[in-house]
């Protein structure tokens, strides 16, 4: 479903390629859309593509990976392919991102600062329940993970 929705998203948007312009997009749209920097903590990018007009962005990894946010124990999946419509502050109508939840990978469909003052992200599902944590949370992972590379 996700390569069909990027297929039709292609025309006139912009195409970036190979691991490091990836990695270095992918921290750029989040730091333009006010986002934890620690949010999309993928790995092996092979493409970002971004449409400015529809507000659509796609993130595709090599292989789906796994991250556990320590500070708030969360464990997130990222699928090969990752998909959203952007704005300020939000991703809505996300595909490829999944919370582990007690014993089941719940499917999050929206995610948002909707009270930058007070710096809680929320998540919710396609049903619309939610769950809110401390943006700080998803900023501090990416600031350790890159101390632990030095």
């Amino acid at each position: 479903m996700a390569t069909q929705a990027i297929a039709t998203q292609r025309e006139g948007a912009e195409v970036y390629t190979g691991e490091e312009l990836c990695k270095k997009k992918s921290l750029e749209l989040l730091q333009e859309l006010h986002l934890p920097s620690g949010l999309l903590p993928l790995t092996d990018l092979e493409e970002v593509g971004r449409n400015k007009e529809t507000g659509f962005v796609w993130l595709k990894q090599k292989k789906s990976t796994t991250h556990n946010f320590k500070s708030i124990g969360k464990t997130v999946s990222y699928a090969t392919e990752v998909t959203a419509f952007v704005e300020d502050r939000r991703m809505k109508r996300m595909t490829g991102v999944k919370s582990k939840e007690i014993l089941i990978w719940v499917s999050l469909s929206d995610m948002s600062i909707d009270d930058p003052e007070h710096k809680k992200i929320t998540f919710k599902t396609s049903a619309g329940i939610g769950r809110s944590y401390p943006v700080q949370a998803f900023e501090e992972e990416e600031g350790k993970k890159e101390e632990e590379g030095k």
